[in-house]
Formats: C-alpha cells, structure tokens, sequence
C-alpha cells in the first residue's frame, strides 16, 4: 500500500507554476475551506481563507472568464509542460 492512500485530507499532484513555467509537486485539498485547491505546502489546506481576496477574485472571474477559458484550454493543448503534468498526474 502507498502512504497516498491512507491520507484523505489531500494528495500530491504535479502542477506548472503559470509564472515561471516549472514543473513542481504540490499537495490538492481534498476537504475543508479549500477543498480542490491546489497549494505548495500540506499546512496550507487548513489554513484560513483570505475573504478580501476571495471578492477581488469573484469580481475577476466574473469579469475574464471568457478570455481566461480560451487561453486556458489553448496553453493545455499546446504547451509541452501541460502536456507533461496531464500525464504525470494519471
């Protein structure tokens, strides 16, 4: 048995850090107030939500998601890296 399949919190993923481009292992939340987010640290998950920013980016989204969508699915499809993490985290 793999130590993952004990722990339900959250799990190791690979992820692109969208700023510089590498390719780093980051843990996903599995429940709590950041449930499916993507973070650099396990302690991170429990950590209390920042609600100031949670409105700036309900306003953002809102606002791009359109735009944010097709850059979205197009990087996916053509960047190598992207390609490289859909496969690792199989």
């Amino acid at each position: 048995m793999r130590a993952w399949e004990f722990v339900t919190e959250h799990r190791m993923v690979w992820r692109r850090n969208p700023r510089t481009g590498k390719v780093t292992l980051n843990w996903r939340c599995e429940s709590g107030p950041r449930a499916n987010r993507t973070v650099p640290q396990v302690k991170d998950c429990s950590a209390a939500p920042d609600i100031a920013q949670a409105q700036r980016m309900k306003k953002t989204r809102s606002r791009t998601k359109v735009r944010q969508a097709r850059k979205n699915r197009r990087t996916k499809r053509v960047n190598h890296k992207s390609k490289l993490i859909r496969f690792l985290n199989r």
